[in-house]
């Protein structure tokens, strides 16, 4: 079979004006980026009534290779577009370091993908290079005021905000700032990932540019010597970071290999942060569209979650229907098999694995809305494994099925699986929040543990412990938390598959995201600054002698 690169340049894409045609859009509302990308020029339609249902597409934990909601998500877009209704896809933006690190690109795969695939997963429209480039002279303000006598008195130990950098990089985790007698005072400090910083969360869920402006004022990046919160307010550059982040606002409008519109723009993390796209993207689908169908990263535990509660009380709207992805591989995973071994046929490893799913569906299931299960086929899967799944989710968990097959088929192979969708979203039920915004921030992280996770408790270490009581001063503590963890597991050890019960979650501090609102829960070991693994993904990128890049994918 052909690789995603030759298939997505086997395919010719068409104006980008004419698929914002498509969906309504004039010359004049487009901001074009070459031929076949454009912005959209957000305050154009700003006044726009929302006329469309918003599916939510989410997964079991995955495995490291993920589980292809992104081809699920874009095979789902183009089968809902040829039954007649429209469709467009809001995708996040992927960020180089998983490009360059393990998991390669983020644009789906085989006959499912957004295109141009090469700007997307690369530099695309400088959004993520537009939040680093205002995270650090948001840092170099810090500093410099650090330098020029202190007159907020920052306590040099309690600053909160670190430096980021689009890429894997562990060798700048821990790092040593102002060095030499004029560029002090000198301290520890370090780099996260540019998905992690609270400025692409920010970016993520403000409205407008004005809005930006006001949730980067609050931006808290440091806490004073008498612990009190030093903001970006207080520094007097909201305006300059504002201004570097104009043209970052504007969602980027790209398409599928079937000329569906897709929606790309905004990039965090679901471990480290909420997970999914921007506020003004799926608004701007929900607009435009009878469907506006989205993701949330890793896993429903991570993303699913935090898009339930962070993000639908900024939209203003609750999805009108959930997809959970699984796979026969990451069943067979959280079943006991080595990666190595997940092609083989292992039905006792299926079944010992529907716990996992199980817990998803659990997780899911309690906010109310319908509930359908898309099972990403891959050509080496076995069908009594898969008819195993089919009986535990239609009989057992009396839910819709569907197998999916958009990869090698493109939206012939979603067909089935958006005449369910298109069904469940006439079925409207009541939505239900998962905690009161009023509850504590102890009791918003029980509620989670246990009914999201499936555990039993958490605990917090002596700095969390501190931090809370900080939170708790500065009466933040009615905001949103989000937890963060790792998606390979519902715990936060990434060695435990399956789905274990009675476990302890370890929160090891807070972090306060004023301007983002909401509260990090630092849990376990998960890194805001990835690294590189033996052999990784960047190796297998070429360029040849006519420019054609290979390997990426």
């Amino acid at each position: 079979m052909k690789s995603d690169i030759e298939i997505a340049h086997s395919i010719k894409a068409l104006p980008i004006t004419e698929i914002g045609k498509q969906i309504g859009l004039s010359d004049s509302q487009l901001i074009p980026y070459g031929h076949d990308k454009a912005k959209i020029d957000a305050s154009s339609i700003a006044n726009m009534p929302r006329q469309g249902k918003l599916v939510l597409v989410t997964s079991i934990n995955p495995t490291p290779a993920g589980e292809g909601k992104t081809t699920v998500t874009i095979g789902l877009v183009d089968a809902i577009n040829r039954l007649g209704k429209s469709a467009i896809g809001a995708l996040r933006e992927p960020s180089m370091g998983p490009v360059f690190g393990l998991k390669g690109g983020a644009t789906g795969g085989g006959y499912a993908q957004v295109i141009p695939m090469e700007d997307i997963n690369l530099h695309f429209t400088g959004d993520i290079h537009a939040v680093s480039a205002a995270h650090n002279l948001l840092a170099a303000v810090i500093d410099n005021h650090l330098h020029q006598g202190n007159e907020l008195k920052i306590d040099p130990d309690n600053i909160y905000w670190r430096r980021v950098l689009d890429m894997n990089d562990r060798a700048l985790r821990q790092i040593t700032l102002g060095k030499g007698r004029v560029n002090g005072p000198e301290r520890n400090s370090g780099f996260d990932i540019t998905a992690s910083s609270e400025i692409m969360a920010v970016l993520t869920l403000s409205k407008n540019l004005f809005d930006l402006k006001k949730r980067l004022s609050r931006i808290v990046v440091a806490l004073d010597v008498q612990g009190k919160p030093v903001t970006v307010a207080d520094l007097k550059v909201a305006g300059a970071l504002t201004a570097i982040l104009k043209d970052a606002i504007n969602p980027n409008l790209v398409q599928s290999l079937e000329h569906s519109p897709f929606i790309i723009h905004g990039g965090p993390f679901a471990n480290i942060a909420q997970g999914t796209n921007s506020v003004v993207a799926t608004d701007a689908a929900l607009k435009l569209a009878d469907f506006a169908v989205t993701e949330a990263g890793f896993g429903s535990d991570l993303g699913g979650e935090k898009f339930m509660d962070v993000k639908v009380p900024v939209l203003g709207k609750e999805p009108d229907a959930v997809v959970i992805v699984a796979t026969v591989k990451a069943l067979k995973f959280h079943g006991g098999v080595a990666l190595d071994h997940l092609s083989e046929k292992n039905v006792d490893a299926v079944r010992n694995g529907l716990d996992n799913l199980n817990r998803h569906l659990e997780a899911m299931t309690h906010y109310g809305k319908p509930v359908v299960v898309a099972l990403n086929k891959f050509l080496d899967d076995d069908m009594e494994e898969i008819q195993l799944i089919k009986n535990f989710v239609e009989g057992e968990k009396k839910l819709q099925f569907e197998i999916v097959t958009s990869f090698v088929d493109g939206f012939e192979g979603s067909l089935d699986l958006a005449k369910k969708i298109i069904e469940a979203t006439d079925n409207q039920r009541f939505f239900m929040p998962l905690y009161q915004a009023d509850d504590s921030i102890e009791k918003k992280i029980q509620t989670i543990v246990e009914k999201i996770y499936g555990g039993k408790d958490f605990e917090l270490s002596d700095r969390a412990k501190k931090d809370l009581a900080e939170v708790k001063e500065n009466g933040w503590g009615k905001l949103p938390v989000v937890i963060a963890k790792t998606p390979n597991s519902l715990t936060d050890d990434s060695k435990i598959h399956g789905a274990p019960t009675g476990f302890t979650i370890h929160i090891r501090r807070f972090i306060p995201k004023i301007g983002a609102g909401f509260i990090v829960a630092m849990a376990g070991k998960v890194l805001m600054m990835p690294g590189l693994g033996k052999n990784p993904a960047a190796e297998k990128i070429d360029v040849d002698e006519n420019g054609k890049i290979s390997g990426l994918s």
